[in-house]
């Protein structure tokens, strides 16, 4: 099952990332995920189809799956996401960067990474 597929709430019937689901799977509580977001702590839970909050959500997901298809593994996937220092990007973490917006310049990284593994 995809990581994605976790995060949809299989009780609400609107096409949205569930931030329950995605903090938990990370073993974030909402407050964090609200930080990292960049919304209002209530608007988590009050208003999770907002664009702000599914954007960040999106692109979170899209990192995860980038790292689980290079790893093969969604536990090593979401260890390195959370955990990882990257020293190309003043050793933040892929979490860290995606919070700052960086989603796409991660996946790049990852595709380069994948291409040197491959190569």
């Amino acid at each position: 099952m995809a990581i994605a597929e976790t995060a949809k709430d299989p009780d609400d019937p609107a096409p949205i990332v569930s931030a329950r689901r995605f903090g938990e799977a990370l073993h974030i509580d909402l407050q964090t995920l609200a930080q990292q977001a960049h919304v209002h702590r209530n608007t988590i839970s009050r208003q999770p189809a907002s664009e702000s909050v599914q954007r960040f959500l999106r692109d979170a997901l899209r990192v995860i799956r980038a790292a689980s298809d290079l790893t093969g593994d969604i536990s090593k996937a979401l260890f390195w996401y959370r955990n990882e220092t990257l020293p190309v990007f003043d050793y933040k973490t892929a979490e860290q960067l995606v919070s700052d917006g960086c989603a796409d310049d991660v996946l790049r990284f990852v595709a380069s990474l994948e291409a040197g593994a491959a190569g």
